[in-house]
């Protein structure tokens, strides 16, 4: 998972060398966490309420907040960044996991998320574009849990570094 380098820095080594990720991606990624783990209180998570959009203006076109609720548990995108559009074909606003994915990657999104959770940790990973028909893009994933009242997680906090080849236009068109 997610460790510090000789410098200090967050790494993923393992993730790094499969998807030859860019460091500008790995950087993001490690900007916004520790944007997030500088809003932690003592022995608490952030809230929603305690982000301000300025502190991470670079990384908001693809920033994501993502609700919790119900039993069983449900997910809503509330907020998605104006790259993901071109990511998904249209606006994911508003939309729940099972509608704006396939089954599986629904079933993977919410099995990712239930950890986020559960376990009120940050998460990271990859996650394959192909169910859109985009087997060349790849997002590079980061979840980080706010909870409203400091312990049970009420919404998720997303970055997403989109990983695809150089010139390439994303779409989001499904190829033939």
């Amino acid at each position: 998972m997610i460790r510090r380098d000789s410098k200090g820095l967050l790494t993923n080594p393992e993730m790094s060398t499969e998807l030859g990720a860019p460091s500008t991606a790995l950087r993001a990624h490690e900007e916004l966490f520790a944007y997030w783990a500088g809003l932690r209180r003592r022995g608490g998570l952030p809230g929603r309420r305690d982000l301000d959009p300025a502190c991470i203006k670079r990384l908001l076109p693809t920033v994501s907040l993502t609700q919790v609720a119900g039993e069983p548990r449900d997910y809503r995108l509330r907020l998605a960044g104006t790259a993901l559009y071109g990511v998904y074909g249209g606006e994911i606003t508003g939309r729940r996991l099972a509608d704006v994915y396939s089954t599986a990657a629904a079933d993977y999104w919410r099995q990712e998320l239930d950890q986020v959770v559960e376990e009120r940790r940050p998460r990271v990973g990859h996650h394959s574009m192909a169910w859109r028909g985009a087997a060349h893009v790849t997002l590079l994933w980061l979840r980080l849990p706010l909870a409203s009242n400091g312990r049970d997680v009420d919404v998720i906090l997303g970055y997403d570094a989109v990983l695809a080849p150089r010139n390439e236009r994303l779409t989001g068109v499904r190829a033939a």
